[in-house]
């Protein structure tokens, strides 16, 4: 199983980013999918899922409004879209795929922000 995350970068405050995690070894549509994110020093933190099936989509506080958390299942991609970013954002961003007690975490892709 692969998860494979890119689009993370440097960008200013205010700013929009859009990453994605393509998904190799699993069957995809199968998979709720989900974005994480660790700051330096701290813990790693859920930021946005969306179910499988229904595409139901979840949040933490401080992305709703902001983050857009979508899939396409015929490219086994999830997207994370990024607007209005904030410093506090900064952060190394993982996606995470997860069937029941199944769970597969990507690499990680860096995100700074700016201020």
């Amino acid at each position: 199983v692969q998860l494979q995350a890119s689009g993370g970068g440097l960008v200013q405050a205010g700013g929009s980013l859009r990453l994605s995690c393509v998904a190799s070894g699993i069957t995809f549509s199968d998979y709720a999918m989900g974005w994480f994110r660790q700051a330096p020093g701290k813990e790693r933190e859920f930021v946005a899922a969306i179910s499988w099936g229904r595409d139901l989509t979840y949040y933490i506080d401080s992305a709703k409004g902001r983050f857009t958390i979508s899939r396409d299942n015929a490219k086994n991609t999830v997207y994370l879209q990024m607007n209005s970013l904030k410093p506090e954002d900064t952060a190394v961003y993982y996606c995470s795929s997860a069937l029941g007690s199944l769970v597969y975490w990507g690499q990680g892709t860096q995100v700074t922000v700016s201020s």
